[in-house]
């Protein structure tokens, strides 16, 4: 079974045991969290909600929480010898999904 999420700002397509990141959330290593799903597919039966569907849930277990890799970007002004080099680094949660259910 499959199912099409919301998390984060975006829509991810999840299947039972897979690994995915997220922005950081609150709670610590072992936590359970559940997400809206907008799509279940189980085979050929397709279940679209609008927006969600009703009783469908999937719960993900936080694996770890850490740091995605640095993104590095740069200022520059020609002719008068401006450079300026800035970075960031996005905390991530890495969670693997337990259970997906439907209505």
């Amino acid at each position: 079974m499959e199912a099409i999420v919301r998390a984060d700002g975006r829509q991810m397509r999840l299947i039972e045991g897979q690994e995915f990141e997220v922005g950081r959330l609150a709670g610590e290593v072992g936590d359970t969290v559940t997400f809206d799903v907008l799509m279940v597919l189980d085979g050929a039966d397709v279940v679209v909600g609008s927006p969600v569907v009703a009783g469908a849930q999937v719960t993900a277990r936080i694996a770890q929480h850490g740091r995605a890799p640095k993104i590095r970007f740069m200022k520059y002004k020609n002719k008068v010898r401006y450079r300026r080099t800035f970075g960031h680094r996005q905390s991530v949660s890495r969670l693997v999904v337990e259970s997906i259910t439907k209505a």
